[in-house]
Formats: C-alpha cells, sequence, structure tokens
C-alpha cells in the first residue's frame, strides 16, 4: 500500500508527477504539501488525519489511528513543471503518430503497433524522435531490417519530436483513482510511459 500511487500537482494544481503513498506522507508531515480533497478543499498532516478512513479501504493504520491515504497532494511552494520536453517514450510515440501505422495508414490498437527504427539499430540506426514510427506488426515484418527504400516503403508522416505538453510526461501506473479526473484527462499503463532509450 505504500508504494501505491499518488499524483503530484504544482501550487497552481497542475499535476506535475507521480508518488508513492510513502513520500505523500513524508511530504504532508513536512508541511512541504497539502492533500486534495472533494472539491479542491486542501488539508495538512494534522487536520488530514483527522478524516475518518472507516469507509474507504485506502487507508494505513498506525499504532494510535487509522488514517486516510490521500490520493492527490498539491505543493505549496513549487510553480514550475519537471521538464520542457516531451519524453521519449512508447506512450509519446504513439501519440504523436494519432496511433496509425506510418506504412499503411490504418489506425491500431497500442497492443497491435510496435516501434519501428527507420535506419533499423543493426545498421547503427539511433532510438530518437526522427528515426522512430508507429509501425503495424504486419508493415514490421515486411520491412524486416532494412530501410524504408530498401524495402520499397514509404513512411507517410516524417517522424519529429513532439511540442511538449504538461501531460506527457507524468508516468501514469495502471490504476487511475476518481480523485485523479479533475486532473487528468488520460491513463495509461507505465509501459506507455516509460522513457526510451537513445
Amino acid at each position: 500500500m505504500l508504494t501505491s500511487p499518488v499524483l503530484v500537482l504544482n501550487r497552481y494544481f497542475v499535476p506535475i508527477t507521480i508518488t508513492s503513498v510513502k513520500r505523500a506522507f513524508v511530504m504532508l508531515y513536512c508541511g512541504v504539501a497539502k492533500a486534495v480533497h472533494g472539491n479542491y478543499e486542501t488539508f495538512d498532516f494534522d487536520s488530514w488525519s483527522q478524516i475518518s478512513a472507516l469507509k474507504d479501504k485506502d487507508f494505513i493504520m498506525t499504532v494510535s489511528k487509522v488514517i486516510k491515504i490521500p490520493r492527490v497532494i498539491v505543493t505549496l511552494r513549487y510553480d514550475g513543471m519537471l521538464r520542457k520536453e516531451a519524453k521519449f517514450n512508447r506512450i509519446n510515440i504513439f501519440r504523436r503518430d494519432g496511433g496509425r501505422c506510418q506504412y499503411c495508414g490504418k489506425k491500431f490498437s497500442r497492443s497491435e503497433l510496435t516501434i519501428d527504427h527507420l535506419i533499423p539499430r543493426s545498421l547503427n540506426g539511433k532510438s530518437v524522435w526522427e528515426n522512430v514510427v508507429c509501425c503495424c506488426i504486419d508493415c514490421n515484418r515486411g520491412k524486416g531490417g532494412r530501410s524504408p527504400e530498401q524495402a520499397r516503403m514509404k513512411v507517410i508522416n516524417k517522424p519529429k519530436k513532439p511540442v511538449w505538453d504538461p501531460f506527457s510526461n507524468i508516468y501514469i501506473r495502471a490504476v487511475r483513482y476518481k480523485e485523479w479526473e479533475p486532473f487528468l484527462s488520460f491513463v495509461d499503463v507505465s509501459y506507455w510511459n516509460v522513457e526510451l532509450e537513445e
């Protein structure tokens, strides 16, 4: 339970990251964050620990009390964003390419798409924005370890680094809590949010 996710907002209530319950309680206890509940109502550690957790399944037990787990916290001083560039990960490649294979143009679910290197890694192609595209399994098999030119395939959209948006770098876990809904407009499994290595 202590490792389950908590959404962290900056002081303007903009999502900036995900942390663990354990870290969220440390931030609350140290006074650098407040718990967010209901209609954007905020609570410091003492007032939060007074909220009854008996009706909830999300709680931790201490020696003297039962404390509800906060699912959203807001930092008291931090007003920035963690990064100003889109993270190089599968979900952002999928978003950039609109969920379409960049060779045949058909739309697929994420589980039916792969990431293809235009210049294959076997030919010293790099894992960078300009060298990767979404590709369906059939097109990926057809292209094999060749460049699009060698495979006589054409890329529909020239790949480029997408414009950063504040939600593109949040590591969303497979679990989504109703308390997150006012702050997030999407959810995805961590697989899609893991930053890819160059």
